[in-house]
């Protein structure tokens, strides 16, 4: 691929495993687990993310003249858009209504995973005449552009990059997505009662007698990270994902091994809460801890248990994220119903370099609708938020 002028030099690699896991973590950093090197590897190594699931790695690498990584990009190349949560299937059915061919597409992203974060990594200013981070982003921005047009595919899709990646894209005439989550914000609290203390009065009984009623059914919750976690409890554990799998979606996107190499090498990141009843489990929700937020993942339950769902994912969550001082609980991708239980909408984004200029205009046309629909729809979603008056933005 070509140089990005004389000093660096842009490549491709298949594996993650081709690349040093020190190398790849000195530019994802230490604070979002879902970047790290043994999270994509797990994803790999366990044939979840592959050519034959439809996510073929194409992960790119940003070296300087010495040959030191100083940038990469976790990219897919893939022939579906499922397990991405920024949704263009229909983007994809009007493209080839219209004669044109939607797949294969670039992707770059960390593979069933809506959590916002890097996507152009960068190494922190370390060695002298180091280019400067926007250079090494802009290089691999470019980059997949160009590979865009190496594989013949129609189309990249940056999903849930930071704003200033986010903004820098559109400089480079990428088209810009926004979408909306709902994340809690730890403004110091003591303990959970201190946080109900800031919400108004009917909310705050709202939550505690769906608390009480959680616990109602006998039940028993463990809070469970590190060397805690046992593989019984990941089969467990594996046992309620396969059943809100079917029961959802159909088609699981993990499998079993992944979970074992979670546990082996990213266990001191897990945060797993489990719900035993009668001395069997019955529900579970995975967690993953970063440097200053947890982030809630996957759910599972065997039966009926009336408000488990929110006291195992978002109480829970928050208890723990209190304890441990915790700046950030965000719980997935949608979920309005969060909102009434403190987890407040914040904007997410996306990026799109799309090759046919037709439907470039199409598509830059109705998101520039979406946009506004969608800044909109935050706004009026923050005016029903559960705090007392003034309480109600994310703080900076």
């Amino acid at each position: 691929m070509p140089d990005d002028g004389e000093s660096i030099s842009v490549k491709v690699v298949a594996r993650i495993a081709d690349v040093a896991a020190a190398e790849w973590d000195a530019c994802a950093g230490a604070d979002n687990p879902f970047l790290s090197h043994a999270f994509l590897k797990a994803l790999e190594d366990s044939h979840c993310a592959t050519a034959k699931t439809g996510w073929q790695p194409q992960h790119l690498l940003v070296e300087d003249a010495g040959g030191r990584l100083i940038g990469a990009a976790p990219l897919y190349l893939k022939s579906h858009s499922y397990g991405e949560y920024v949704f263009d299937h229909g983007w994809a059915e009007a493209y080839e209504r219209a004669g044109g061919r939607y797949y294969p597409k670039l992707q770059c992203a960390v593979p069933f995973t809506p959590v916002p974060g890097p996507r152009l990594l960068v190494r922190p200013p370390g060695e002298p005449g180091q280019p400067k981070g926007d250079d090494i982003r802009d290089a691999l921005a470019s980059a997949m552009a160009e590979l865009v047009r190496r594989h013949n595919a129609s189309s990249v899709h940056i999903t849930f990059p930071t704003e200033h990646e986010w903004s820098r894209l559109g400089e480079l005439g990428y088209l810009q997505r926004t979408g909306v989550q709902f994340h809690w914000h730890n403004r110091g609290y003591a303990s959970f009662e201190d946080f109900l203390a800031s919400l108004a009065s009917r909310k705050r009984k709202a939550i505690r007698k769906e608390r009480r009623e959680a616990l109602a059914h006998g039940v028993v919750i463990h809070t469970l990270t590190g060397e805690d976690i046992k593989p019984a409890h990941w089969d467990a554990f594996f046992r309620f994902y396969i059943d809100t799998s079917d029961r959802k979606w159909g088609s699981p996107y993990l499998n079993r091994a992944f979970f074992d190499l979670l546990g082996q090498w990213l266990a001191r990141r897990v945060v797993l809460i489990m719900v035993e009843q009668d001395g069997r489990w019955v529900a579970g929700a995975l967690n993953l801890r970063g440097a200053d937020t947890l982030y809630g993942r996957n759910w599972g339950c065997l039966g009926e248990f009336k408000f488990l769902h929110f006291e195992t994912c978002y109480y829970r969550a928050i208890d723990f994220a209190i304890e441990h001082k915790l700046a950030r609980v965000e719980a997935g991708a949608q979920g309005p119903h969060k909102l009434q239980r403190g987890y407040l909408p914040v904007a997410t984004y996306s990026a799109h370099w799309i090759a046919d200029p037709g439907f470039r205009k199409a598509v830059a046309d109705f998101l520039a609708r979406e946009r506004r629909h969608m800044e909109r729809e935050r706004v009026a979603y923050a005016e029903f938020a559960p705090y007392r008056q003034g309480r109600a933005e994310p703080p900076e």
